[in-house]
């Protein structure tokens, strides 16, 4: 991975999707942007907030913001990689539900998936 685009110092933005957070939403699974540390969802939840911040901002790398998963991915380049280890913490709680957050994951969420 680019290491221009990589900022290891960089803290995460919260403990969920900033936006579904906002919003009232839910999300499926977290990335985390691994220049400036956004947490949004990932593409198969319904907004998709990871890859809007990556074209938005052009923060094209990302990492997985999931317990036990350390890959980072390039949308540019649409290629998986490896990266250095980020600024703590390296995943939401353990005490947070995946899909998540806890009380806003709607019955029927497999159906909502893209």
């Amino acid at each position: 991975m680019a290491g221009s685009l990589i900022d290891p110092s960089a803290p995460p933005s919260g403990e969920g999707c900033v936006e579904c957070l906002a919003a009232g939403g839910w999300w499926f699974h977290l990335r985390r942007c691994a220049e400036c540390g956004h947490i949004g969802c990932c593409d198969s939840s319904p907004e998709q907030h990871a890859s809007a911040h990556a074209h938005e901002t052009g923060h094209s790398i990302i990492t997985s913001f999931e317990p036990g998963e350390d890959w980072y991915y390039d949308y540019r380049s649409d290629q998986m990689g490896a990266g250095p280890p980020l600024a703590p913490p390296e995943h939401h709680p353990l005490s947070q539900p995946t899909p998540g957050p806890a009380g806003k994951v709607p019955y029927d969420w497999e159906r909502r998936l893209h």
